[in-house]
């Protein structure tokens, strides 16, 4: 960058701001729900940062004068009446008997995220727990729920372990306002979070087998093994479709019926939302090899799969994941 509102001295600027852009970028996912949303706040934050550079006097740390800006930022996005939701967050399970897909719009939907981008790398395994449990889908989806400043607040204390009074300077609020919205957050959030899911890092070898099951299962297309697989009570979604199911026997169901042109696909493994996560290849239509489907994030739950939740918009997902856009037959 370069730019004359800048002042000499501050050569090392660029590289001081980049390298808080993935915890940035994991708070303003948080607060936003959207991948895209959350890249553009946080570049939206580091310009005016960078612009503004010769204003900070070191009275609090750049890694607080950013959140601030980020904040900030967030706070007027989210001022625009953006609000995100799951499938499971707008309807009840459709049956397979009436399964239809019928989209909705783009920013209808909660997003997915690569770990990679929003999840910094920490060397305290109890920190690095709570920010992977903090970026699962359910748990973002729940935020959702709570008001723009009371998302601010519980995200920086209870994600973040900033002090009540740091988060009472960061809001130009009191420090008795900060706990009363706190209060308020978590009394929202125990409504609407859901049962924990199992983060990706490490999986135990129990929770690799059964991955590993699963990938064997769904290539082959055995809805009999898949099913052995599935919470009885498991659920499937399907971005941008309003559709989800309920039970293994609509999602298998489901998979032989509108959902059989995946017969015979490949799944690549990767991680998104703290959890595991696949790619998703169909069998290429017009010729060799495979095609993206679709980014699936697998939620785990006390040895089964609870959740399959399939994001199919691909030419936004793959390339965010970094993901080939195809395979060749004797690549897998």
């Amino acid at each position: 960058m370069s730019d004359p509102r800048v002042p000499a001295g501050t050569a090392d600027i660029d590289s001081r701001l980049e390298g808080h852009r993935v915890e940035l970028t994991g708070y303003c996912y948080r607060m936003l729900g959207s991948a895209f949303e959350a890249e553009d706040a946080v570049q939206d934050t580091l310009v005016r940062a960078w612009r503004n550079f010769e204003k900070f006097e070191g009275r609090s740390s750049l890694r607080s004068w950013l959140y601030r800006i980020a904040t900030n930022v967030c706070l007027d996005m989210l001022n625009a009446g953006s609000k995100r939701a799951r499938p499971v967050d707008l309807s009840g399970p459709t049956p397979l008997a009436d399964a239809a897909l019928n989209p909705l719009p783009e920013n209808t939907w909660l997003e997915l995220m690569p770990d990679g981008r929003i999840l910094p790398s920490v060397d305290d395994p109890a920190e690095a727990a709570v920010a992977r449990e903090s970026v699962r889908l359910a748990f973002v989806a729940a935020l959702q729920h709570l008001p723009p400043k009371q998302r601010a607040v519980l995200i920086l204390r209870e994600v973040l372990a900033w002090k009540a009074s740091e988060v009472a300077e960061l809001l130009d609020t009191s420090v008795a306002s900060v706990n009363s919205a706190l209060q308020r957050a978590r009394a929202t959030l125990t409504e609407h979070a859901g049962k924990p899911v199992d983060t990706a890092n490490p999986l135990d070898e129990e929770q690799r087998k059964l991955l590993e099951r699963y990938v064997a299962a769904f290539e082959g297309y055995d809805m009999a093994a898949l099913t052995a697989l599935l919470h009885e009570d498991a659920v499937m979604t399907m971005p941008p479709f309003d559709l989800w199911l309920r039970g293994h026997a609509d999602i298998t169901g489901f998979m032989q019926t509108i959902g059989a042109a995946c017969a015979g696909s490949r799944l690549v493994a990767t991680e998104a939302n703290g959890t595991p996560a696949f790619a998703h290849y169909k069998p290429n239509p017009d010729g060799p090899g495979f095609v993206p489907w679709a980014v699936q994030v697998i939620d785990i739950s006390e040895g089964s799969i609870t959740g399959m939740h399939c994001f199919l918009d691909t030419r936004r997902w793959f390339p965010l994941f970094g993901l080939p856009d195809r395979l060749d037959t004797d690549a897998v």
